[in-house]
């Protein structure tokens, strides 16, 4: 049978399809590629730069693989910076129960010049969600997943564009939506990014429309992918309001979804046993929807 994928973003993956053994488990957490750094470049170039993303230059990337025996699932892992400077979501979590994750850097991360930062300049979830899904593709080409089986999910940006991905398309049976954005005019004197949101969106009461079309609220109705919302009480950063109206649209259109608020809690989950809680739950949730019976 082959393995369901969740594209995620600050971690897209494949969620495995089967149930590794304990031994298994602890054998797969290692930090190596397969015990070979140059195997696992070899299968990077393969799985990476063969995906042409959307402008047919390549999606850089680079992937941990488990040290089972066969066919794997793929996680693939974006963010908006570098992967080289920053490992968020651990790969290893995913690894250890078969999974394998490929790290993207989508349009719009750092790390490959001014032309490809400023990819996704006013066009938030457009060629970055392009470069996701030529990720996913390309993994499923390669045999990698099942494409019935398809699950998304992200942290801050990541999560934003996981909201961008699941109000466009429904391909993706399981979605985790953490530190996201929603209806950005009501982060507007709420967040921290006033300046941000004025240099590149203009003010909401002279440039509405930029801030509405890319508001993932106002295509929430679209949303039929089971969502986690998932975010610190006290997050100045991307603010829980953001998880809470999503939640609360997908309540009413009786959609299946759940919100997790951690008290006391900011941008980043940082307490230990908030941290063990959350990262049990974002396995549990993808297993729910992802793993046969």
């Amino acid at each position: 049978m082959k393995t369901p994928l969740i594209s995620g973003i600050i971690a897209a993956a494949l969620v495995s399809a089967f149930t590794v053994t304990q031994a298994g488990a602890n054998e797969a957490a290692g930090f190596g590629l397969n015990g070979d750094p140059e195997k696992g470049k070899e299968k990077a170039g393969q799985i990476c730069q063969a995906c042409h993303g959307t402008d047919g230059n390549g999606i850089p990337g680079q992937p941990v693989w488990p040290k089972l025996a066969g066919q794997h699932p793929l996680y693939i892992y974006k963010q908006l910076q570098n992967f080289k400077v920053n490992d968020r979501w651990n790969a290893q979590m995913f690894a250890a129960p078969g999974y394998v994750v490929a790290m993207i850097n989508f349009h719009g991360s750092t790390g490959y010049g001014q032309e490809f930062e400023l990819g996704i300049w006013r066009d938030w979830g457009n060629v970055d969600t392009q470069d996701v899904l030529a990720a996913v593709d390309h993994a499923v080409e390669l045999g990698y997943s099942d494409p019935d089986r398809l699950g998304v999910g992200g942290w801050s940006y990541g999560g934003i564009l996981t909201n961008y991905v699941i109000t466009s398309n429904e391909q993706f049976k399981a979605a985790v939506s953490g530190a996201s954005g929603a209806l950005w005019v009501a982060n507007y004197g709420h967040d921290h990014y006033q300046r941000w949101y004025e240099m590149e969106f203009g003010l909401p009461w002279e440039n509405r429309e930029i801030w509405e079309r890319l508001s993932p609220f106002n295509k929430v109705e679209n949303i039929t992918t089971p969502t986690m919302w998932v975010g610190g009480e006290k997050d100045w950063n991307v603010p829980i309001q953001n998880s809470e109206q999503m939640y609360q649209s997908m309540k009413r259109l009786g959609r299946e979804t759940i919100l997790v608020v951690y008290p006391n809690q900011h941008h980043g989950i940082n307490l230990p046993v908030y941290s063990k809680d959350l990262l049990e739950r974002i396995i549990g949730w993808y297993d729910k929807y992802l793993k046969p019976e």
